[in-house]
């Protein structure tokens, strides 16, 4: 028997499903969660593997995360929902609306990228020395296995063709700092390749949500009210 994934519900209305950046959890939407669940219901999930939720047999990865959303949507009942993904759950939510069209009404990328080239020089590089030293650390320590697990994330996924953003017809924002860890040129690629997309930049790093939420926040909802 597999898992099931921790979350936190609060508010009524639409549904929208807030997912998490790498070895985050959904503590990282707290801004949004109470923001957004005064005219939402708002559902922020610990990812497998992240926060409260266990790792579970499955394999570790972005693909096993989709399915697991597939799964705790059905469980809840939730046929259509806005998704807002952060990073890594920017990359899983992307995935999900290439997979399930029709499962997402409208979708907001907040640090995606496509793949690992889609980093900036110095964020990959590293995170590339930081995954290779876990993976000579995981034969002799547990913890450092798991910090292997989830730089694997970083540096082999996501494998996103651009073409494929082509067929989306889910209105999208993609929504980035201006010193943002995703390359500014590949924001505006995913933003490009997606028919019906916004693309926003404030000023920030990569952590706009947290640390920039007032505007971070003001960009989603005029955008959750226009489409």
């Amino acid at each position: 028997m597999d898992i099931s994934l921790f979350y936190v519900e609060k508010g009524s209305g639409e549904p929208l499903i807030l997912l998490h950046g790498n070895g985050e959890d959904h503590e990282y939407f707290r801004s949004q969660i109470d923001y957004f669940s005064k005219t939402r219901r708002v559902i922020a999930i610990d990812t497998r593997g992240h926060g409260r939720s266990l790792r579970g047999t499955k394999p570790f990865t972005l693909n096993t995360f989709v399915e697991d959303l597939v799964k705790f949507m059905r469980s809840k009942e939730i046929y259509n929902a806005d998704i807002l993904g952060f990073s890594d759950g920017g990359n899983v939510a992307l995935m999900f609306a290439l997979q399930h069209p029709y499962n997402v009404r409208r979708l907001i990328l907040n640090g995606a990228n496509l793949r690992f080239s889609g980093l900036t020089l110095g964020t990959g590089a590293w995170i590339l020395r930081k995954y290779i030293l876990y993976c000579i650390q995981a034969p002799f320590s547990k913890k450092a296995a798991k910090r292997r697990d989830l730089f694997r994330l970083m540096v082999k996924e996501p494998r996103i063709d651009p073409d494929e953003l082509r067929s989306l017809e889910v209105p999208t924002l993609v929504i980035v700092g201006n010193k943002d860890m995703i390359k500014a040129g590949h924001s505006k690629l995913i933003a490009k390749n997606i028919p019906d997309c916004k693309l926003v930049t404030l000023k920030g790093d990569h952590f706009i949500a947290v640390n920039n939420s007032e505007k971070f926040n003001k960009a989603v909802e005029e955008f959750l009210t226009q489409f």
